[in-house]
């Protein structure tokens, strides 16, 4: 009986143990798990931190593209404005020196038209008399 007393307690005694390893089991299964979960949340989390950074910095490198193309753009236009503006005043110049050399040509052809009226013509001199001599032809 008592054998048998001391069997039934070493049972209880050995199912104790068991339901408290298991249980003890079931903690570290569960907190191991919630672990896991939170170790999965902080590395989705840091993941969409890394994104929302390399996003902004990409966003923040196409603005500077942006303004850098809008600068040289400007700058690009400003250049062919002068370019035009030089060839305008080039052209300009081409056509007041064109005028300036019509004017003064028309002005000596009219001086010399003029020269041409008053000059006196010259006196033919007839009948085989070169500037009033003999040429001994008749």
């Amino acid at each position: 009986m008592n054998i048998q007393l001391e069997k039934m307690k070493q049972n209880q005694e050995c199912e104790r143990r068991k339901r408290i390893a298991e249980e003890k089991h079931k903690e570290w299964v569960q907190k191991k798990r919630e672990e896991e979960r939170r170790e999965r949340k902080r590395k989705l989390s840091k993941e969409m931190a890394e994104k929302a950074i390399r996003e902004l910095e990409k966003m923040q490198l196409q603005e500077k593209a942006d303004i850098k193309y809008k600068e040289w753009l400007k700058k690009k236009r400003a250049e062919e404005a002068e370019k035009k503006k030089k060839e305008k005043e080039k052209e300009k110049e081409r056509e007041a020196e064109l005028q300036e050399k019509r004017t003064r040509s028309e002005k000596i052809f009219k001086e010399w038209l003029q020269n041409a009226r008053n000059k006196p013509q010259p006196v033919l001199n007839g009948y085989g008399f070169p500037h009033g001599r003999s040429t001994g032809l008749y």
